[in-house]
């Protein structure tokens, strides 16, 4: 009787906390909001100025006095005060579209290896923020219940999660994770690459959205046909703007150190796969989720490194975020698969 009560006057959300983006889903509508990760901050007063898709708009083009926030850091809370707002103003947005009268239930998508620390800290931000009921669970095995992988059967199911932050590698078998690996190789670091590369070979200074517009753009790990594109910077001699032709290869070029070093995790992680799982992951694959596994070439390369298919999720993007909404729609079903804090401390 009270479940059915809570389900008449709440709404019960789920929230993909990422790095670069964090997305929203709100039972019974779908993924609401898909927002970067971005706060905008007035230091004089304290206020926030903006969050979401305005406040990464002004990222770079800020005064002095207003400073542009990333409160999620490779994958967990760098600033508790700001995400608190973040998730604030995101679950009053979703509230609005479905008005009730009692606080949300909240399901949380967070990296793999997380601390008991990390765990309360998300939970205290999304209670301070509305949540009545708070649930974690792990980014790679929200996609892989996004995806319909068969999570609960007793077989070896391999995903890779690459997000802005972090890179989650994980062995799914019987509704818990057997191997995983959390690697800070991802989209920021790739940017990072890009940015580096720039002002090396072509001494030139670009910003951060810049280098991930110009890698969605022309980003790939693989030959194939020749893309170009022009970008525009500061010139490092003079001073002055200046614009250059770059091409995939250029990218490549930046980007391919970090993307090995991506490669050898996954690797590693089935290095020390049990056997019996091993067996049924050469038969069924690797799914590829993730806002990074849309660079151009990256199934072909790990398919070729580790010699078994490898499959890219269907809208990668939002794998984790339908995960959430797969487990709110079917609660007790999924109970299993939520984190505690003494989960937190259980070396895999």
């Amino acid at each position: 009787m009270l479940k059915k009560f809570y389900e008449m006057f709440s709404n019960d959300i789920g929230i993909d906390l990422g790095t670069a983006n964090t997305l929203v889903y709100l039972k019974g509508h779908g993924i609401v909001i898909n927002e970067p990760s971005v706060v905008v901050l007035n230091q004089k007063t304290g206020q926030i100025v903006a969050v979401g898709a305005e406040a990464k708009q002004m990222l770079g083009r800020t005064p002095g006095h207003v400073k542009a926030v990333r409160p999620v850091v490779d994958g967990v809370i760098s600033d508790f005060e700001v995400t608190e707002e973040m998730l604030a103003y995101l679950i009053s947005k979703t509230e609005k579209i479905s008005k009730k009268f009692i606080r949300p239930r909240v399901v949380i998508g967070v990296p793999t290896g997380i601390t008991n620390v990390e765990i309360r800290a998300v939970e205290d931000a999304a209670k301070s923020a509305g949540a009545r009921e708070v649930y974690i669970v792990e980014e790679p095995m929200a996609a892989a219940i996004g995806i319909r992988m068969p999570i609960k059967e007793a077989v070896g199911s391999v995903i890779v999660d690459i997000g802005g932050g972090t890179t989650d590698v994980a062995v799914i078998s019987l509704s818990g994770v057997v191997r995983s690996k959390n690697l800070k190789i991802a989209g920021d670091l790739l940017n990072n690459n890009i940015i580096n590369y720039m002002k090396e070979e072509f001494k030139l200074l670009i910003g951060e959205r810049t280098s991930e517009n110009i890698k969605m753009a022309i980003g790939s790990v693989v030959e194939g046909n020749p893309m170009e594109a022009e970008i525009r910077g500061r010139d490092l001699v003079t001073g002055l703007p200046r614009q250059v032709i770059i091409t995939d290869s250029d990218i490549r070029e930046a980007i391919m150190p970090s993307v090995l070093s991506l490669l050898d995790g996954v690797k590693e992680v089935l290095e020390t796969t049990p056997p019996e799982l091993l067996s049924d992951i050469i038969h069924r694959g690797l799914v590829l989720s993730g806002g990074g596994a849309l660079i151009k070439g990256l199934d072909t390369l790990l398919s070729n490194y580790l010699k078994i298919p490898i499959y890219l999720a269907e809208d990668p993007l939002t794998a984790v975020a339908r995960g959430t909404g797969v487990i709110l729609d079917d609660f007790d079903s999924y109970k299993e698969v939520l984190l505690t804090t003494d989960d937190a401390s259980t070396p895999r």
